[in-house]
């Protein structure tokens, strides 16, 4: 215990030194803190907008449909299948689609889109399609209703309560064609949605395309991203050929890629990051060991032993260590704390790129606690790593020649 606190008590008889290298710390661990946090939330931001948009977390569709999406490996959902995802601990909400593809003409103007049949109350449930509604109104009683992506729309020349016609191919391969009228018009980030989207009611959709009572697939959200595999492998035990159950990553690979490339960008600022902060703490502890060297040997001199000397100077930077990554956790927690709940608005071309790839251009941050641990984690073993410097300082330390200096 005495060793304890006379490592604490030296630290504090040069403050000056002690202090430049607690700051040192602090602002790395600071910097640190923020940036990792700034990834995260910007990567939760990203596979938010992509499984609450469109796939979900997880997707439960025939096996061969993901390699082929065709009608012909469409599936029948039953009230058996609905009672198993239902007794899955994890799962959130689920929304039932029948996706794909047809011809919207009106007069002379033909375009292609990709046509979702939606359950409307599930689907905003899942993925908040109602506030995506900037004309007109969301799905309502009414049948043979369409909604339509704005630049969709705009290609069509068609406005709210227009008829465009549907022609497609059914699920028997026969000839699908309807006529719709325009009830509502979407807005969409992603400039390419906004082409190509237009939605039904799914009972509207399973009639044009003859596939009564059967889905494309079904889109699964669970509390937490964390949830996703156990939730995956819990319905593998569940589920019967021919369904098949896929993660988001597994459907978005390039999504995946993106993030581990950016992540990679990260690791490699934050290395050089702590490397600035291990050669500030080495060249303190470097400098406190030469200016100290007569004292050290005087201490040797008297009679202490060179390991409980080469302990305190252990636990004098590991101390330093300490107060740094405290003070620099302490500090950035206000500052992750605002923009947690005001997340910043990114403008120019980095926030038009954003739009242009389906994310909202917001510069969003995560307090989880592993951005958090991790700087502390870091920091501890950079400290004690450089603590192995004043242990070998004191293992050679000649006496005699460290007095006569």
């Amino acid at each position: 215990m005495k060793n304890y606190i006379m490592a604490w008590r030296n630290l504090w008889r040069n403050k000056r030194r002690t202090l430049i290298t607690v700051a040192s710390i602090f602002f790395g661990v600071l910097m640190s803190t923020v940036m990792s946090s700034m990834q995260e939330g910007s990567y939760s931001n990203m596979i938010d907008n992509v499984v609450k948009f469109y796939s979900g977390y997880i997707q439960i569709h025939e096996e061969e449909y993901w390699e082929n999406k065709t009608l012909y490996y469409s599936f029948e959902a039953n009230e058996e299948l609905y009672t198993k995802i239902e007794s899955v601990e994890g799962i959130t909400s689920y929304t039932p689609r029948l996706e794909s593809f047809a011809l919207a003409s009106s007069e002379d103007i033909t375009q292609p889109v990709l046509v979702m049949g939606v359950d409307p109350e599930k689907e905003n449930n899942l993925t908040g399609l109602k506030k995506r509604v900037v004309e007109g109104e969301y799905f309502g009683e009414n049948h043979n209703s369409i909604l339509l992506a704005s630049k969709l729309a705009e290609n069509l020349g068609v406005e709210i309560n227009d008829s465009i016609a549907l022609l497609g191919q059914g699920y028997y391969g026969n000839t699908a064609a309807a006529l719709f009228v325009v009830r509502g018009i979407l807005n969409f980030p992603n400039p390419e949605l906004n082409k190509r989207y237009a939605y039904l009611d799914l009972k509207d959709a399973q009639h044009y395309y003859s596939c009564e009572d059967k889905l494309t697939s079904l889109n699964i959200m669970v509390n937490d991203y964390s949830m996703v595999q156990p939730v995956i492998e819990e319905l593998e035990l569940k589920l019967d050929k021919p369904y098949s159950a896929m993660s988001w990553d597994e459907m978005q690979p390039e999504l995946v890629q993106m993030v581990e490339s950016d992540r990679a960008g990260g690791i490699i600022m934050k290395a050089i990051l702590f490397m600035i902060i291990g050669f500030g703490i080495l060249g303190t502890i470097m400098m406190m060991i030469s200016e100290r060297r007569k004292e050290l040997g005087l201490m040797v001199a008297v009679g202490m032993q060179k390991y409980k000397l080469a302990t305190i100077l252990f636990f004098e930077t590991v101390y330093m260590g300490i107060v740094g990554v405290i003070s620099g956790i302490i500090a950035s927690i206000p500052i992750i704390i605002y923009f947690l709940h005001n997340p910043a608005p990114i403008t120019g071309d980095a926030g038009q790129i954003m739009i242009d790839m389906g994310i909202e251009p917001l510069l969003m941050f995560a307090a989880s606690p592993g951005v958090f641990l991790q700087q502390v984690l870091i920091v501890f073993l950079i400290t004690l790593f450089i603590s192995i410097y004043p242990l070998i300082s004191v293992s050679k330390l000649n006496v005699i020649k460290y007095l006569r200096d």
